[in-house]
């Protein structure tokens, strides 16, 4: 479908312009007046501030663009610099994500500070947490400005989102809730993914460009294909599209030990087709659809002929599964340069996120089901063959507007916003365990802010904002839901005493609110076999019952920040740049929410147990930390060294998060040779070991990752990479794995899955074709 648009595109093209060639023949006043409704000159300030994102495209085969000199909008929604930002923000551009061969988006953060990843080697999808937050949306992510908000509750992080990384034209973050103008809920971050446009593939000079990839590598059998195209049809048409295709087989990890259906295979497209109606303004119509096949679920590893060996050795049921991603995205822009008063954006996404799972193996030693005459076998999963689903249906809009003004030697900038979003979750499950665990229900989201962005001469910046959150959670499980309301504010002060150095300020509150699981999870836990220890009131019964919490309070993320900047070029010769970005930071969230067990009961002979789990506000968590992002490229060579330092507690327990990564420490550094045609790097990332955990959690194993990467350019049009992931083989669990509810034992299903791939070695080959 892809290639027959770009077809009919390009010969539309080509009508178009014979026939503006055959008026301009008979009306020679045309071209005259198509200059004049072009887009005036930006004044040079303008034309300085997007000059990186022109040399990135200009430069390929070149040498790179500081990655602190993107242009981002995350942050204050106006276009900046990252460097320049007055908030801990990091940028990854496409070039920096090809040159890396990512099999999966973690593999594209080793250089952001504050990020980190708890993901399952069986599941394809990607849970992001930043400074120790994730699930249910406190890290907001959005894909070309749709909210991505899917949600499954099982052993493993609480909230995931699909996207391949082949699909990725550049992802910007900002850690803490200092983005709390871009939506709801980020009091952990934002996370703002671009999928690939015209512009990364249609070169400067160029009327149409297409670029094919394909790449395979080992442990095991790992593949890609992939192709886009994009066609300036006319000067105010541009038509792109694309398709990937990804596949794998089961790794193992450093100690050699095969990671059960780690395989996958994955086939993803996407179409664009952007407008200019008029001077200024820019439609764009983008839809993306993803497929991942994949089994998720770990056989057994042993005999279970003992209790003592099915704690120890039973594995979990495993489901084939169908997971469709589909989003629509339509966004109009305006912009001039001479027009102060209006620059503004409205964007309007759709995204659905269906997950079809088939029961296709049991935990038993011998994989059976265990279903027949007298026995329906396990009551979580059901027998082999069940089927069960999860659904989110997302409805958004975004719209804001910036107006600037000058009162004397103050540069002022206005941008007010509104947005908001609507999640429908619906879980359907034969056997009933989903629907209790993952309810559905309908969440509304809402809110909008005032931004008041002030400049004096070149050493004074002043950024005050606020901002209004309303949520309203609605089930047909429960008779009541809940909502609530509040006002956000922040406030940020930079100075620049000298150029190049600008120390600043910052205070910032974030709003999260409850999830409809969090708030209306209700009934039992299953028992997946056994005794039930407990009757419930809605009358299933279980291991433990869930309770819901209509009045769950909202979380509100207070974070204190001291931040620096560092810019300077020509140092030691007249073509280096250094560049850094500094952070202290406190993040004091206050009802932060968590599962809390509650009810000791005993359960002869079985022991004592706790009788309900319900999501409860605690007083206080308390995240704390530094973080560093520096590079120094001297043009034939460079280096860096970006990382964090990070603890964080329950305040009333004084116990840590299971969620932290201590440490990370990423050192980068690399040569440009033959002409800066062949570029040689070398990536060192120094992981520390989560051991203040909660009781009953396994710890995170420190570790150190060494990957190796090569990107030659043969010709303008050409480009080969080759990479080695995990050069010392290193056997590595990233996060704390966490207990069994009612036995303590470690879950067999996320201790298996989590260990990350040892050693892999991949290669890759690019190719450009482009004309006018």
């Amino acid at each position: 479908m892809g290639a027959s648009v770009f077809s009919i595109a390009l010969l539309a093209g080509e009508a178009g312009n014979a026939q503006t060639a055959g008026t301009q023949a008979a009306d020679p006043t045309s071209e005259r007046q198509k200059q004049s409704r072009r887009k005036p000159a930006k004044p040079p300030q303008d034309q300085q501030a997007a000059a990186p994102a022109i040399n990135a495209r200009a430069q390929i085969g070149v040498a790179p663009v500081q990655s602190l000199d993107t242009i981002t909008a995350v942050a204050t929604k106006t276009n900046e610099r990252a460097i320049d930002s007055l908030a801990p923000v990091s940028s990854v551009s496409m070039e920096q994500i090809q040159g890396l061969q990512p099999n999966r988006l973690s593999d594209i953060f080793y250089n952001v500070p504050g990020v980190s990843f708890q993901e399952r080697g069986d599941d394809p999808s990607t849970v992001i947490n930043i400074r120790g937050l994730q699930d249910f949306g406190r890290v907001a992510v959005v894909v070309d400005g749709a909210r991505q908000n899917y949600q499954r509750t099982g052993h493993n992080a609480n909230g995931s989102f699909f996207l391949d990384p082949e699909l990725v034209g550049g992802v910007d973050v900002v850690r803490g809730p200092t983005a709390n103008i871009y939506g709801s809920g980020a009091i952990g971050g934002v996370v703002s993914f671009r999928t690939k446009d015209v512009n990364d593939v249609v070169r400067p000079g160029e009327r149409w460009g297409v670029d094919m990839t394909g790449s395979g590598g080992t442990n095991s059998a790992r593949g890609l294909g992939s192709i886009f195209g994009g066609v300036r049809a006319t000067p105010d048409v541009d038509v792109f599209g694309g398709a990937v295709y990804r596949t794998q087989g089961n790794y193992k990890d450093g100690n050699g030990t095969e990671i059960g259906n780690t395989g996958n295979e994955i086939a993803a497209g996407l179409m664009k087709v952007t407008v200019r109606p008029a001077e200024g303004h820019e439609i764009k119509l983008g839809g993306v659809f993803q497929d991942y096949q994949y089994s998720i679920g770990q056989f057994n590893r042993g005999p279970v002929l003992t209790a003592a060996q099915r704690a120890l050795f039973q594995g979990s049921s495993v489901y084939a599964s169908d997971a469709k991603n589909y989003m629509g995205t339509l966004t109009w822009k305006y912009s001039r340069p001479d027009d102060n008063l209006w620059d503004w954006s409205m964007s309007l996404y759709g995204n659905r996120t269906d997950n079809d799972q088939t029961k296709t193996a049991h935990n038993s030693a011998s994989g059976a089901a265990f279903c027949g005459a007298g026995n329906v076998g396990n009551n979580i999963s059901g027998c082999v063959g069940d089927k069960r689903g999860y659904s989110l249906n997302t409805l958004g809009i975004d719209v804001n507007n910036t107006t600037r003004f000058n009162v004397g030697d103050w540069r002022n900038a206005v941008t007010f916003g509104i947005d908001a979003f609507q999640d429908d979750v619906s879980t359907f499950d034969s056997r009933g365990n989903s629907n209790i665990t993952t309810p559905s229900g309908l969440r509304t989201v809402s809110g909008g802010f005032a931004q008041l962005k002030q400049n004096y001469s070149t050493w004074l910046e002043v950024i005050s904002a606020i901002r209004y959150d309303r949520y309203d959670l609605h089930s047909p499980l429960v008779a009541t839901g809940g909502g609530g309301d509040r006002f956000s504010p922040k406030v940020t002060i930079g100075v620049t005493p000298v150029a190049g150095f600008t120390p600043y300020v910052s205070y910032a509150e974030g709003y999260r609110a409850p999830s409809i699981t969090e708030t209306l999870i209700s009934g039992g836990h299953a028992t997946g076999g056994g005794p039930a220890f407990f009757t419930c009131a809605d009358g299933t019964s279980g291991l433990f019952c869930f309770l819901p919490n209509p009045g769950l309070r909202p979380e509100v993320g207070k974070n204190k920040e001291l931040g620096l900047n560092v810019k300077y070029d020509g140092i030691f010769a007249a073509n280096d740049s250094f560049r850094g970005k500094f952070n202290l930071f406190r993040n004091d969230v206050s009802d932060y929410i968590d599962l809390v067990p509650f009810g000791l009961t005993a359960v002869p002979p079985f022991g004592t147990f706790p009788r309900f789990y319900q999501y409860q506000n605690i007083a206080q968590a308390r995240i704390e930390g530094f973080e560093a992002e520096t590079m120094y490229d001297a043009g034939l060579w460079y280096f860096g060294v970006a990382g964090h330092l990070i603890r964080g507690k329950n305040v009333a327990t004084n116990i840590g998060l299971a969620t932290i990564t201590p440490r990370k420490i990423t050192t980068t550094g690399g040569v440009r040779l033959l002409d800066r045609r062949l570029i040689l790097a070398a990536q060192w990332s120094s992981f520390g070991a989560n051991n203040d955990v909660p009781a009953g959690y396994l710890p995170a194993t420190g570790y150190e990752l060494v990957n190796l990467y090569l990107t030659w350019h043969a010709t303008k049009d050409v480009m080969f990479t080759a990479s080695i992931d995990n050069l010392l083989n290193q056997y590595y669990r990233p996060y704390a794995i966490p207990g069994s509810s009612t036995d303590g034992t470690t879950q067999n299903d996320v201790l298996w899955s989590s260990p990350g791939p040892g050693r892999v070695y991949k290669a890759g080959l690019k190719i450009h074709f482009g004309g006018v």
